[in-house]
């Protein structure tokens, strides 16, 4: 690649292609090396799905603000369900602890770490 970028003219269309590939060569080949990287990004494409079909409803958040709102709350809602966690459950329970759960700890309310029996462990301590 780095032979056929030389090659070509600094205003060549495939030069901004290829100094973008190459700046991100490292993580474009992660998965050579690591088989539990997946290669491709269907699933987080098919967690999107549904934003991309609902835009014209969602057109209008009310204000800027209230659209990067509505943005984080599709991304927490979205990974929660790719972790194989039930969202309303999820963000029920964190919401409820998050004032008193300590900074440094915050890692354990991810929908990766969390799990229902959190929440009954954490009312008991």
């Amino acid at each position: 690649m780095r032979e056929q970028l030389a090659k070509l003219s600094r205003g060549h269309d495939l030069v901004k292609a290829f100094n973008c590939i190459l700046k991100r060569w490292a993580s474009f080949t992660l998965f050579l090396g690591d088989g539990r990287v997946c290669l491709s990004n269907n699933a987080a494409e098919r967690g999107l799905r549904g934003i991309a079909l609902g835009r014209k409803s969602w057109l209008f958040c009310g204000s800027d603000r209230g659209g990067r709102r509505a943005a984080s709350m599709y991304s927490l809602i979205v990974t929660a369900k790719m972790n194989g966690v039930d969202p309303q459950a999820w963000l029920t329970d964190i919401l409820a602890r998050i004032a008193a759960h300590p900074a440094h700890r915050l890692n354990e309310l991810l929908p990766w770490n969390w799990t229902p029996g959190s929440a009954i462990a954490a009312q008991a301590a």
